[in-house]
């Protein structure tokens, strides 16, 4: 066994033998960064990557969350202040989803869910349904503010006024509601979340009016616009701010586009100033038309005709006989000879109009005053505008101005809107030889400067090549001092003459230059 490890060690000898000095470099840097790479890979790969799946955790969510892991033989990592929980990032969103359904996570609040967790085969008694449904009631209104965006804890403490059935709608007392919220970092609410905070706890608690809603943050108490807020106040007005910016911006780049198809590009400055009616106006108007104008009828829906006609002889009886002055006219005399007539006639006619009701919402943001100047640059040669440039360019400017104030309500005239536009010539104070030569060195310098960075790096590189080419033929130059070759056969090992004649017939066969300096070392020592 141990003649056959050393002939595969010979061997292996043999074989590395004939590798030169970069070949043996270049084998084993090869072998060692392919075994390097395998334990790197190995070692990545069987790395468990973990995922941050909960954050900003109290310690009841914490430790509730914990125990549902152990149970299911997830690993986990907690952070150091014990607020975050990473998981596997393969198990990540599964572990989301089954702390999500199973409601794990409760903020350390106590909802709704406390009746059905807790409850007792005896029931329970009033004061006990109380506090349990003052504590869940709270717990669900802190839910529902921290799921807002920019809440990152809500306390909410509620006083509910006991319910009497002698005391009437008016007479019954009000809820009130005490909330501290803490945002989170870098957030600022405007007046609308502020508002929307109010109208939350408001609705989510019955008989409990705003004025008896307070919510503050850590600094301060945070005022909804029915309790004399401010915020929503400034925020339209920045609103509007940014609204009359914006159009002053788009007429500015429009007229400035326009203008500069024609005078040329950077030769056309603006200046616009407006004023914006930002008053929504709300009307209700209620008009009554006939169906026919020119006769001023309506249409009949109804029409009634009575007609009563008598014809005898003799007087009736009863009545004030007669016709003097003390009787009644046309009433039938007391003379019983001759015929009596009478007809009655009546018509009822009812006529109906078209009503239309409007109910008119006038839209903010019209223009109510617009006032455009230009400053044009002349063409070369001229230090001043034509009369028929400026004139153009005016006439344009006052159609632009016309159209825009069209829905203010005011009626301008022509010299009115010619006022409220301005051209005027602006001449650049450098000479156009001067300009051109400027605008032509300096692409000229550009490139002399890039040109003479190329050949610098050019005539280094040829540098260090050509003195690189140098050292590799003096080294070629310079003879090698002989090497002393030594037999690689070892004799040491062997015991029987067979073999050492064997190995001394390949050595002779395939080293022949080893098998001659065998011989002469042993012939030197002999």
């Amino acid at each position: 066994m141990n003649e056959r490890i050393a002939q595969y060690r010979e061997k292996l000898s043999q074989y590395w033998n004939q590798f030169s000095k970069k070949q043996k470099i270049m084998l084993i840097s090869t072998v060692s960064f392919i075994v390097i790479a395998i334990i790197v890979l190995t070692m990545q790969f069987s790395k468990k990557e973990y995922e941050v799946a909960f954050r900003d955790l109290n310690s009841s969510d914490a430790a509730g969350i914990i125990n549902h892991l152990e149970s299911q033989g997830i690993s986990y990592r907690l952070s150091p202040d014990g607020t975050s929980i990473s998981v596997p990032s393969t198990d990540s969103t599964r572990v989301q989803i089954d702390v999500g359904s199973q409601g794990i996570i409760q903020n350390g609040t106590i909802g709704l869910e406390t009746f059905e967790q807790n409850a007792s085969a005896i029931g329970m008694t009033d004061n006990e349904f109380e506090v349990k449904y003052v504590n869940a009631l709270n717990g669900e209104v802190e839910r529902m503010l921290e799921k807002m965006n920019g809440i990152k804890d809500a306390t909410v403490l509620l006083n509910l006024p006991k319910e009497s059935v002698f005391a009437t709608t008016a007479d019954r007392e009000k809820a009130s509601a005490s909330v501290v919220l803490q945002f989170k970092p870098g957030y600022l609410p405007n007046q609308e979340a502020i508002d929307s905070y109010y109208n939350l706890v408001k609705t989510s608690v019955p008989n409990l009016p705003i004025e008896n809603i307070t919510i503050t943050n850590d600094e301060v108490e945070l005022l909804a616009t029915a309790k004399g807020g401010q915020g929503g106040l400034i925020g339209k007005v920045e609103e509007n701010f940014a609204l009359q910016k914006k159009f002053d911006k788009d007429v500015r780049q429009n007229v400035q586009q326009f203008l500069s198809q024609y005078m040329g590009p950077n030769k056309v400055n603006v200046l616009v100033v407006s004023k914006l009616n930002f008053d929504q106006i709300q009307s209700k108007e209620n008009i009554v038309k006939p169906v026919d104008e020119e006769e001023m009828k309506g249409i009949e829906i109804s029409v009634q005709e009575i007609q009563k006609n008598y014809s005898g002889t003799g007087s009736p009886t009863g009545g004030v006989a007669g016709t003097g002055e003390e009787e009644v006219p046309g009433y039938p005399s007391d003379s019983a000879n001759g015929e009596t007539k009478s007809e009655e006639s009546s018509s009822t006619i009812n006529y109906d109009v078209n009503r239309i009701t409007r109910d008119i919402v006038a839209s903010p943001y019209t223009v109510k005053d617009l006032t455009i100047n230009v400053s044009v640059e002349p063409p070369a040669g001229q230090s001043n505008l034509d009369e028929a440039t400026r004139g153009a360019i005016e006439n344009i400017l006052v159609n632009i101005v016309r159209a825009s104030v069209a829905d203010s309500g005011v009626t301008y005239t022509d010299d009115e809107l010619a006022k409220k536009v301005s051209v005027v010539s602006q001449v650049v104070n450098v000479k156009t030889e001067e300009n051109t030569k400027t605008l032509l060195s300096q692409p000229l310098m550009w490139g002399i400067g890039i040109a003479a960075l190329a050949l610098l790096a050019g005539g280094a590189f040829f540098f260090i090549r050509r003195r690189k080419q140098q050292q590799d033929l003096l080294e070629e130059d310079i003879p090698l001092p002989p090497t002393t070759e030594f037999p690689s056969i070892n004799l040491e090992s062997v015991t029987n003459e067979s073999q050492v004649r064997k190995q001394l017939e390949t050595l002779a066969k395939k080293k022949p230059d080893e098998f001659v300096n065998l011989l002469r070392t042993w012939l030197a020592e002999e």
